[in-house]
């Protein structure tokens, strides 16, 4: 009976001790679609702003700005849909539906004047909204929003990211390359 007691006290340690560290498994590693989406054509999304030349038409070259909807407002052709499209996929509808009555043979090219926004949480200096630059790394972005804090994990970090119109969240390498409209939380270390 004097075993008793120890081996209770072990097995409530060991249970506490696994509830407790399941918290902090409760993002799984990035699925496979993280990194696919990296190597895709840049999609459209709300918060974008696009630099929209019409060739031979200086009234419609312009700056538009992809709103909450995820469509643009374009002169002559009324609201276009933008989300989920590549600047060459939107170019092409525009100039089909300038064709439609509008212009002959329009001839319109898109920039991205300006990527939608990074969201840093967590540990860093200072968190909250950042301009995405393309080719910007999770270290890149922490270093923006002013580095990690005392308290920080360096070694990797969590990451939502819509992906074909679906939100997911997993945890990435801070060598990993950030997307526009990612949100990036950094978590506290354990000891």
């Amino acid at each position: 009976m004097a075993f008793a007691k120890p081996k209770f006290l072990l097995a409530v340690c060991m249970a506490s001790l696994s509830i407790g560290l399941s918290g902090c498994m409760s993002y799984q590693p990035a699925p496979r679609a993280f990194s696919q989406a990296t190597i895709q054509p840049y999609t459209l999304d709300s918060g974008d702003r696009l630099r929209i030349t019409v060739f031979d038409s200086e009234g419609m070259s312009n700056t538009y700005t992809v709103d909450q909807a995820g469509y643009i407002s374009f002169p002559l052709i009324g609201q276009v849909p933008a989300r989920g499209k590549t600047p060459q996929q939107l170019s092409g509808q525009i100039a089909q539906k300038l064709k439609q009555g509008y212009l002959r043979d329009p001839d319109v090219t898109i920039d991205v004047d300006r990527y939608r926004s990074v969201y840093i949480m967590g540990e860093v200096g200072q968190p909250g909204q950042y301009s995405y630059v393309p080719g910007m790394t999770i270290q890149n972005a922490i270093a923006v929003a002013g580095g990690f804090s005392p308290r920080a994990f360096q070694g990797n970090a969590d990451v939502t990211r819509k992906i074909n119109g679906q939100v997911m969240t997993g945890r990435v390498r801070i060598s990993d390359p950030v997307l526009a409209g990612d949100t990036i939380y950094v978590r506290e270390r354990l000891f």
